[in-house]
Order: C-alpha cells, then sequence, then structure tokens
C-alpha cells in the first residue's frame, strides 16, 4: 500500500554519495526516495511531506553560497518541527555532533562503511516512536 511506504528525503551535495545511498535504500526496503542537492531543493519540495529527511552537513560542494546543513535544518524545523532530521557528515567531531543536537537534530552519523547501517537502525527507532505515539494518542482519545 502507497501510505504506508516510508518517504524518505536524501539531501547531499556529493552526487555520487547521493546516488549510493539511494541505491542502498532501495535494495534494502521499499521506501520512496526524493534525492536534493542542496538544502534550498528540498526546502522547496517539504510540501511533499517527508517521513524523514537524512541531510549532509556542509552541502557547499555544488555552490559556495549554498545554505549549509544546520541553515538547513532550521529553516526544516522552522517549517515543520515534527519531521526527524539525521545529519549526515564526514567530520567525526563531537562538536560538529553537539552542534547538530543544539539545532535539534534527530540525530547525527559520521559518513563511513557503516553509515547505512546506522541510518537504517535510527529510521527504525523513528517509526517505533511514531507508532507508540499513535497508540498512546488512541488510548488517550479513549479515556
Amino acid at each position: 500500500m502507497e501510505s504506508e511506504k516510508i518517504k524518505l528525503f536524501l539531501v547531499d551535495d556529493d552526487a555520487l554519495f547521493l546516488k549510493s545511498l539511494e541505491i542502498e535504500f532501495l535494495q534494502h526496503a521499499d521506501f520512496i526516495i526524493e534525492t536534493y542537492p542542496t538544502g534550498e531543493t528540498c526546502l522547496a519540495n517539504l510540501s511533499h511531506n517527508p517521513d524523514v529527511i537524512i541531510l549532509d552537513y556542509l552541502l557547499d560542494g555544488i555552490d559556495k553560497s549554498a545554505m549549509n546543513g544546520i541553515e538547513t535544518l532550521d529553516k526544516i524545523k522552522n517549517i515543520d518541527p515534527d519531521i526527524p532530521v539525521v545529519v549526515l557528515s564526514s567530520q567525526d567531531k563531537i562538536d560538529v555532533a553537539i552542534d547538530c543536537m543544539h539545532h535539534r537534530a534527530f540525530d547525527y552519523v559520521v559518513k563511513s562503511e557503516t553509515a547505512f547501517v546506522r541510518l537504517q537502525k535510527i529510521i527504525s527507532t523513528i517509526f517505533r516512536y511514531k507508532k507508540m505515539e499513535k497508540e498512546l494518542q488512541w488510548y488517550m482519545d479513549q479515556i
């Protein structure tokens, strides 16, 4: 059923990484995937209602004046604070991770061989939370 599919936005200025991530997700699960090379194009398409956004931290590979990941994250959260955003970065620095969490990222993942497995686990966690919230809301409505 179409509505049961998870819609993912993948946002990264590295075209090769973006394509390989898209292929990984499509091979391992039944996702609807939209890919964007910039934060601006991601924001322009937020009306497509993604369930999860996987967002690159830097985003300046194509255009040095493009919004970076943190600016994009802030704008996403201003438009819809409920969309879980997972930030991906090639920087394995704790201060970068902390910065992302301060800006309301759901999680932070370092680009590596294990990144895809981590992302899958995070998405599973997000949907477990969403299911629990729905069940709790149903229960509260019954009272």
